[in-house]
């Protein structure tokens, strides 16, 4: 495993999300194709929890006593019990930069970690401390992916009866 490629990919991600996200206008943020989908200020919030409650403590916790339990986690609740759609972008990016910050911070203080203690979760199986810096990274990209693709939605939103086929097709 290239630790140090993951690790600069995961340094450089605020600056590629607040590009990603940048022009958009308030009601646009907020926007959702469908009830159940997120809206891109959504995502944005949800990468800013994540950060904290999820990769970098689950991380450390792997790395420190891999037989330590996680606790849990419910991002499809936090979007709803904590009003993400109704935060400020603003406020939303700088609290996720501020915590990657963190974290890079954290990563740097790890010597010659061992990326294969491995976790033992209850759904998922063993999960090599590896795999967990490997998905952190994965996961910015999955989420980087959607806010292109709501982008992209409310393109044709905005087109209405306008067709979009001369762009091209939406990459699979």
């Amino acid at each position: 495993m290239n630790s140090k490629a993951l690790i600069d990919m995961l340094a450089g991600f605020p600056d590629t999300l607040t590009a990603a996200v940048q022009g958009i206008s308030d009601d646009d943020l907020r926007w959702k194709p469908e009830k159940k989908a997120w809206s891109i200020l959504e995502v944005v919030c949800h990468l800013g929890d994540e950060e904290v409650e999820d990769f970098r403590l689950r991380l450390k916790l792997t790395l420190q006593d891999p037989a330590e339990p996680w606790p849990g986690i419910d991002p499809e609740g936090w979007a709803t019990d904590r009003k993400y759609n109704e935060r400020d972008l603003g406020e939303s990016l700088t609290r996720f930069t501020e915590e990657r910050n963190a974290s890079m911070q954290w990563l740097g203080t790890l010597t010659e970690p061992d990326w294969t203690l491995q976790h033992h979760h209850a759904l998922l199986g063993s999960i090599p401390a590896g795999s967990l810096l490997a998905a952190w990274v994965a996961h910015d990209a999955l989420h980087l992916r959607q806010i292109a693709k709501r982008r992209y939605q409310l393109i044709q939103e905005h087109a209405g009866e306008y067709s979009l086929s001369y762009a091209g097709e939406w990459p699979t």
